[in-house]
């Protein structure tokens, strides 16, 4: 099944000489969950600003659903649905209007049915005929969600939506999120919050200085670059990591009182026993052990600091 986003060569320059972008190249497949990761300035707005068409690009092409954007972009926009960063509505207005309009810029007729499903599955019902200027910050931030989705897009677009809100509404946004996909929905979300990605995506890009570092399946990444940890609480604490076990990468956490050890759980000699039977010959002993495996933040992270 051909990508329902296709991004090729993708460019912006600015006369400054700043590339936002630099020969980007993306394809989202249809109905799944992609999380972009980047620190901040790394592209990831400019990119969705690109799509959306509210900043033109240098160079490159982008294809929605075999639509090109640039030459027939009313007719992609229609399939796109964008929450940005910032909350823009009229304050004086009320939640229900704000919703219904949204519907109506992109050429759809009236469906106070549907309106209503989405304010429901927003729990913003009870607030349909407040005006905006009377919501908290997460309720304007549903009200978001629910203008995007208003026109029944196949691509929604979410640009840090859980920013500044508290975690409760951010689990209320994941739940969401699932369910809109259920519906057939495509998803890209871009996000600050690593447990974002790591809890909701089915897959995960990383850019950085306008470039994309890597694409990969969520699960593939986190075995291929997920390095696991080996914890040792001491039954007495360490100064420092002797020098009889330089063979091993290790380091002293705790002041001294744990002594970690990183390894990668998918060699052939993961180099645990090894250390264990020479801790014991040296007569270090611990009171507890415990493993782990990297974080989606952690391989984040080391992809970053490697490309830097």
């Amino acid at each position: 099944m051909p990508p329902i986003l296709s991004i090729s060569a993708l460019s912006k320059h600015y006369k400054s000489g700043h590339k936002a972008l630099d020969g980007v190249d993306l394809a989202i497949n249809r109905g799944e969950i992609f999380a972009l990761l980047g620190p901040n300035g790394a592209g990831k707005t400019t990119l969705i600003s690109i799509v959306c068409g509210t900043v033109n690009k240098t160079s490159g092409q982008i294809a929605m659903d075999g639509i090109d954007v640039t030459q027939d972009f009313r007719k992609a926009r229609q399939r796109i649905g964008l929450v940005p960063q910032e909350i823009a509505v009229d304050i004086f207005t009320t939640v229900w209007n704000t919703v219904s309009f949204s519907r109506g810029l992109f050429g759809h007729a009236p469906d106070p049915a549907y309106i209503e499903q989405l304010l429901r599955d927003l729990s913003l019902w009870e607030k349909r005929n407040a005006r905006m200027m009377e919501l908290s910050g997460g309720m304007k931030r549903r009200v978001m969600i629910a203008k995007a989705l208003s026109h029944e897009p196949d691509l929604l677009f979410l640009d840090e939506p859980t920013a500044g809100v508290d975690v409760n509404l951010r689990r209320d946004m994941w739940a969401l999120v699932r369910k809109l996909r259920e519906k057939g929905v495509t998803i890209i979300l871009t996000t600050h919050y690593i447990e974002e990605a790591e809890e909701m995506a089915d897959r995960v890009g990383v850019i950085d200085g306008g470039k994309v570092l890597l694409v990969e399946d969520k699960a593939t990444l986190m075995r291929k670059l997920g390095k696991r940890r080996l914890s040792l609480t001491l039954a007495e604490p360490m100064t420092s990591v002797p020098d009889q076990l330089a063979n091993w990468s290790l380091s002293l956490e705790d002041d001294g009182h744990k002594l970690i050890y990183s390894f990668d759980a998918e060699a052939d000699d993961t180099g645990m026993p090894s250390l264990l039977r020479r801790l014991d010959e040296l007569g270090i002993a611990f009171k507890d052990l415990d493993t782990s495996r990297s974080s989606l933040e952690d391989i984040f992270v080391g992809l970053v600091e490697k490309a830097a």
